[in-house]
């Protein structure tokens, strides 16, 4: 089998190739992609070569965790069937390519135990599942409080917020400094940081990956309050120590999701508690991605870029 994939060979060269599939495996799915998300977080790192080393890592690579598409045919040990609608977080199916994170192709093969069901109502929002995921697995947990202070109005810092309203907590409060992106709260309050006088906060949540920014999160937190590290950071983390020795400050940071995180999201998002509403702005058809993924890097008004495989060869 071959399919048409997005291939990055290298930084900032990026374009859509046609590739060989491994051979399926009584385990294993193909699947359809339908809609493949662009994650502005660690994608952008790869595409512009900043990314620090990481396992897996080499060019030439196909990119993208966050896929939703339709098993069209299925193991007979996967537990699926034909037709199922499924999200998936990539795969490393590919013959000269690292599948690194390998999602944003019109045909994969996968491990069944990698996917999940999804309704087919979700349409381009079924992509969203592993972001959303993502923000559930920093705030679930024993010993993790909520966030009242969420750093970056982006799609992660959207989902945290509207997860802790979900849970009945009080509203946090969101800084965002690009104005452009301030409008779409649900039920909290968005404001730039320079408005912002308390210094009272119990649990901070960084999306924004401003590694520079600990200093004045730790003067924002009250005594043992905690700073949960929700972005991705490319350089070493520094702050001064006499300010956080003085409010005794808490360090977190918070990992990918988990399995659980995933099908606890989607019956989140299915039961209609949490919504995946304007979180796409942009989306572009699959062979158009150079353009889409520079779109989705460069241009702040894109919050999530999605590309529509539904045409691709």
């Amino acid at each position: 089998m071959e399919t048409t994939a997005v291939l990055l060979n290298g930084p900032r060269d990026l374009i859509v190739a046609n590739l060989g599939l491994t051979d399926p495996g009584p385990r294993d799915l193909v699947v359809e992609i339908r809609h493949s998300g662009i994650s502005t977080g660690t994608e952008k790192l790869f595409w512009s070569g900043q990314m620090p080393p990481f396992p897996g890592m080499g060019y030439p690579l196909v990119p993208g965790y966050e896929a939703a598409g339709e098993v069209v045919d299925a193991g007979s040990e996967s537990g699926f069937a034909v037709g199922d609608q499924v999200f998936v977080p990539g795969a490393n199916c590919y013959d000269g390519a690292f599948g690194l994170f390998g999602g944003a192709a019109a045909r994969v093969v996968t491990d069944a135990a990698r996917v999940t069901r999804i309704d087919r109502g979700h349409g381009a929002q079924g992509a969203l599942l592993a972001l959303a995921a993502t923000a559930r697995h920093a705030m679930a947990g024993l010993d993790k409080a909520v966030p009242d202070l969420i750093v970056g109005h982006g799609v992660l810092g959207r989902l945290l917020a509207r997860l802790t309203v979900a849970a009945g907590a009080p509203a946090p409060t969101v800084w965002e400094i690009d104005a452009s992106r301030a409008s779409g709260a649900m039920g909290y309050e968005v404001m730039h940081p320079e408005a912002d006088t308390r210094r009272d906060y119990r649990a901070i949540y960084d999306a924004s990956g401003n590694g520079g920014l600990l200093n004045d999160l730790v003067g924002r937190i009250a005594k043992g309050g905690e700073i949960v590290l929700a972005g991705f950071y490319t350089q070493p983390l520094q702050f001064a120590f006499p300010p956080a020795f003085m409010k005794e400050a808490r360090f977190r940071v918070a990992a990918e999701w988990d399995r659980s995180d995933l099908a606890a999201t989607r019956a989140l998002v299915e039961n209609g508690a949490l919504s995946l509403d304007g979180l796409i702005t942009h989306q572009a058809s699959a062979e158009d991605a150079p353009d889409a993924y520079t779109t989705a890097f460069e241009d702040p008004s894109c919050l999530k870029m999605i590309l529509n495989w539904e045409q691709a060869a």
